[in-house]
């Protein structure tokens, strides 16, 4: 039997709406596509709606993954809770880089945007690769039991 390729796995880039780094979200980019990923990167200045727009084009997403580091991310992430309640992104949301402004950080801000909508927040671009394959592994966890749970 011939061997069959594996679809590629589409992750979702972009940097939050009002950040315009750019370099993080390309080196992240390159070294998902080295792992063979399929990267929709929307860029930087992304929002929400975008992110929304991108989920529609590319249902089979795993992720959709938002850099921020200006620390402004709190309000570029406004209506996440309302785009994921409506449907409109349905695959875990991932954020991490500089997540809040000034030199105090305390784990309220990080609280605050899991009630915003998102699902996890990496504080090492290093740890995506191994989120992503839990991720999948999970999905592909529920996809059995949901098929055992109509037979």
């Amino acid at each position: 039997m011939p061997h069959q390729e594996s679809a590629p796995r589409t992750v979702i880039l972009g940097v939050a709406a009002s950040d315009s780094h750019a370099v993080a979200n390309h080196l992240i980019a390159y070294s998902l596509r080295g792992l063979g990923y399929d990267v929709v990167n929307l860029g930087t200045c992304t929002s929400v709606d975008e992110f929304a727009e991108a989920c529609a084009q590319h249902p089979d997403a795993e992720a959709v993954v938002i850099g921020s580091l200006n620390g402004h991310v709190h309000e570029d992430l406004r209506g996440l809770d309302r785009a994921k309640q409506a449907g409109r992104i349905t695959c875990p949301v991932v954020v991490g880089g500089n997540l809040s402004v000034g030199s105090h950080k305390d784990d309220s801000s990080l609280d605050r945007l899991y009630a915003a909508g998102v699902d996890h927040i990496l504080s090492d671009p290093a740890e995506l690769p191994l989120l992503l394959d839990a991720l999948r592994a999970a999905r592909d966890r529920s996809a059995v039991a949901s098929g055992m749970a109509a037979s």
